[in-house]
């Protein structure tokens, strides 16, 4: 063809921004690329769910952003495919469309009371402490004035991200990029016990060594272990044949054999509990959990036996689910776009120039490098398909067209580049290397200068 192949990535979070890489580091076809986005800044849960005080982690965003630079790469921010452009119509300005928004929605917990006041998921929590546009910046400055003992359901990543921010002294924190509001907020808590629920044992549990050891490394915070800690079983002891899983085995472990230090924060852990009800009349009061057995699976069974814990709030960490886009087929249990290696199916027939990648493709799995080889197959099966000239189909193929459709709202790289400055000087007005900007007013005043 003598035009270059047009691509739109719906998402600039790690599986978008890697997908857009991957498309224009091949010299076979050429390739130019709209990565479009509903938020005015770009990628996604590194910006929005990464915890604030992961430098390390969050500093990926840094890699992502010259994606940004390369030739054949364009940012499309604040535009929301499904209400400021119909994926019919950008099906029109491109040859081909690779779907990365995520799973960004909370899965339930499916038990009794979980609609009480003072329960609530942990995808809105971690979006209100890094500034997600989407939350009012008093979301949850009441629920912490009010709240001295949580219960945070589950034993992964995210969970231990929200126990840390919430068991952290104002001075372990306030360095953070975190909004100002969130800040104070965090500083006026009233929570002193935080209890993490997982129905199974320390073997089965998903987090990470390191984010696990940081529990216990916090400086007015000690980690109890309360329950369930045992190993002994034949599923638990196969699984400690993983040297990962022995080293959060051994953490536990470590913990189980301390005493009281008189710490005025704690940390208590529950393993082998179900959460089964969560009790009060018009708003938290205690969770009800029953004790489990592990099978030779690993599995999780009742005994029967059940407890009330004493907490004022719930925070339920049990996973990500993603979400149907009108005109794509979505597969409903298991909450995803069915797919076959990132080609999107019908049926089980391919549709012809939609793709996808990340976790909306797979499933809320992995970490953020896997996202990396996620991507790279998709495109992989892209540019397989574009070696035949019947897949250049956009009926308006040039930059000119789109951008006339989407008006004068998008905020482009150079939008973002004034957003990222506009959080520098902020953030150095406070000795910190940036402060958020969450109100979508802000972001799109900052990127219009």
């Amino acid at each position: 063809m003598e035009r270059a192949l047009r691509v739109a990535v719906v998402g600039s979070g790690p599986s978008g921004m890697y997908a857009a890489d991957a498309l224009t580091s091949q010299d076979d076809i050429e390739v130019s690329v709209d990565v479009i986005d509903k938020l005015p800044s770009p990628f996604g849960l590194v910006r929005y769910g990464v915890a604030p005080d992961h430098v390390s982690i969050r500093s990926v965003r840094d890699t992502l952003d010259k994606v940004l630079d390369k030739p054949g790469v364009r940012f499309l921010g604040n535009v929301d495919v499904g209400t400021d452009v119909t994926l019919g119509q950008l099906r029109t300005f491109y040859d081909a469309i690779i779907l990365t928004y995520g799973a960004s929605r909370d899965r339930a917990l499916g038990i009794p009371g979980e609609d009480l006041a003072g329960s609530i998921a942990a995808t809105d929590f971690v979006n209100w402490y890094t500034g997600h546009p989407d939350m009012a910046p008093d979301a949850f400055t009441g629920f912490l004035r009010e709240t001295t003992s949580v219960a945070v359901i589950g034993v992964g990543n995210v969970a231990v991200d929200v126990t840390r921010v919430l068991s952290k002294t104002p001075g372990e924190i306030d360095w953070t990029d975190m909004p100002q509001h969130v800040l104070e907020a965090l500083a006026s808590s009233s929570v002193t016990d935080v209890h993490i629920v997982g129905r199974r044992g320390p073997a089965q549990a998903t987090w990470t060594t390191k984010e696990l050891r940081e529990l216990g490394e916090l400086e007015q915070t000690q980690v109890i272990v309360a329950e369930g800690g045992d190993v002994g079983d034949p599923a638990s002891q196969a699984a400690a044949a993983d040297k990962a899983v022995a080293r959060n085995i051994a953490v536990v472990a470590d913990w189980e054999s301390r005493s009281d230090d008189e710490r005025p924060r704690r940390i208590h852990l529950h393993f082998r509990c179900r959460p089964v009800e969560i009790i009060g009349d018009t708003r938290v009061e205690g969770l009800v959990v029953e004790r489990t057995e592990l099978d030779e699976q690993g599995g999780a069974q009742g005994t029967g036996d059940t407890h009330a814990i004493a907490v004022d709030a719930v925070i339920r960490s049990v996973g990500y689910r993603g979400m149907a886009l009108e005109g794509v087929p979505f597969d409903e249990r298991r909450n995803v776009i069915p797919n076959v290696d990132g080609r999107v199916v019908s049926n089980d027939v391919p549709v012809p120039g939609l793709y996808v990648a990340g976790w909306i493709k797979r499933g809320p799995t992995g970490i953020i490098g896997t996202n990396k080889k996620d991507a790279v197959q998709t495109v992989a099966c892209l540019l397989e398909d574009a070696a035949s000239p019947a897949f250049f189909t956009a009926l308006h193929p040039d930059e000119a067209s789109v951008d006339a459709a989407l008006g004068d709202a998008v905020v482009d790289a150079e939008g973002w580049r004034r957003i990222d400055q506009a959080e520098r000087s902020l953030g150095a007005e406070r000795g910190r290397d940036r402060t958020t900007l969450w109100s979508r007013d802000d972001l799109l005043s900052a990127a219009r200068g």
